[in-house]
């Protein structure tokens, strides 16, 4: 059960739980490296001049709500300085956070996360696919938000699931333009009256393309500004753990009655593509010592071409050429580096199988381990 707590002091990580209060002041009431993302819709201090109609004067239903308003740029840059600082207290030293904006504050958002110390890894576009029109007619229809990604600082370690978001997208590489619908219909939340719940609601999309990508199963999700719980919502299915600051008593009630409905997904689902580095290192020698592979035996290029012998210690000779399955196979093809583990096969009852297989059945093996 999602539970809503107003925070005065915390020794332990209060996880799963919606915040009541500044979020500067509850992050900083907070243990200290103690979650491994944030990711942070600020306000966008819109600066709005009056109302908004649309052609057939309607008015349009846009951010003038009292968070997002702020006397002047120099307030609005120190009360983003205040809470990137805090932010940053938060994060792990292999944390990582994400903030979203629009024209109007992320450019002062991310100079002020480069004065702070954290290290930009991406600015990610988020390209609406059904963006507001412009009603003025006086400007570009703003069809995009801009996210930064960043580390903690310049060399530190992060989490980016590679795989799993080339998996998401077809097995092409993912791009740093990403093409998604703004919330409507169903997904969009209403208030009591019918109106919008939040005006600035993001997407369950967004946010599942972001956690799916840089955080793990169990990690710490932190979102200073809450809202209406698209963060926690999704955090929670993806078997992440989560902590939401809201100060606006009605965004955490809607938070709290959507949250609670949320169903997590089942631990085998949660799992995702991994690359080859992530997985357990096998040595070539274990097949030796394990007497997958003999001493003595021949193993063969993938292209038929060269062949070398697996010596005791778990290296190879062929045509004079000694070193280990790496070195041999790069020598052999007068290449400057060679995988050896998808170079090289052995042979069993006639037919040709690449040594990988050996390790993957290593590697299979120690996953069934206890832990």
């Amino acid at each position: 059960m999602t539970k809503m707590t107003k925070m005065t002091s915390a020794h332990a990580l209060p996880l799963n739980t919606i915040l009541a209060g500044d979020c500067i002041d509850v992050m900083n009431s907070l243990p200290e490296a103690s979650v491994d993302l944030i990711f942070a819709d600020p306000p966008y201090n819109l600066q709005l001049k009056g109302t908004l109609h649309r052609p057939d004067n309607s008015q349009v239903d846009a951010v003038d709500d009292h968070w997002d308003q702020f006397s002047s740029f120099a307030a609005y840059d120190k009360f983003t300085q205040d809470w990137l600082a805090a932010a940053r207290r938060l994060l792990k030293p292999d944390g990582a956070i994400w903030v979203i904006g629009s024209y109007h504050n992320i450019f002062r958002v991310g100079a002020a996360l480069q004065d702070a110390g954290y290290w930009i890894l991406n600015d990610v576009v988020w390209r609406k696919a059904n963006p507001m029109p412009n009603f003025r007619g006086k400007r570009f229809t703003n069809a995009h938000e801009t996210m930064i990604w960043a580390s903690k600082g310049e060399g530190a370690k992060y989490t980016f699931n590679y795989e799993a978001l080339k998996a998401l997208n077809e097995g092409i590489q993912m791009r740093s333009d990403w093409v998604l619908p703004i919330c409507n219909g169903g997904e969009r939340l209403k208030d009591d009256n019918g109106d919008k719940a939040h005006p600035t609601q993001k997407p369950t999309s967004l946010l599942h393309r972001v956690l799916v990508g840089s955080t793990k199963p169990g990690d710490v999700v932190l979102d200073p500004f809450f809202g209406t719980g698209t963060t926690g919502a999704v955090a929670k299915m993806l078997g992440r753990d989560w902590i939401g600051i809201e100060r606006e008593d009605a965004y955490r009630a809607v938070a709290e009655k959507r949250i609670a409905k949320v169903r997590a997904f089942d631990k085998a689902a949660l799992e995702v593509s991994t690359s080859k580095r992530a997985e357990p290192r096998v040595p070539f020698g274990q097949l030796v010592e394990r007497g997958m592979l003999r001493p003595g035996e021949e193993l063969w290029s993938m292209n038929g071409r060269h062949k070398a012998k697996v010596r005791a210690d778990g290296t190879l000779v062929g045509n004079d050429v000694k070193g280990s399955i790496h070195q041999v196979g790069a020598q052999l093809e007068g290449a400057p580096s060679c995988n050896g583990w998808t170079y090289w096969c052995f042979k069993r009852d006639g037919k040709t199988v690449p040594i990988d297989v050996l390790r993957q059945q290593i590697r299979s093996e120690m996953s069934e381990r206890p832990s």
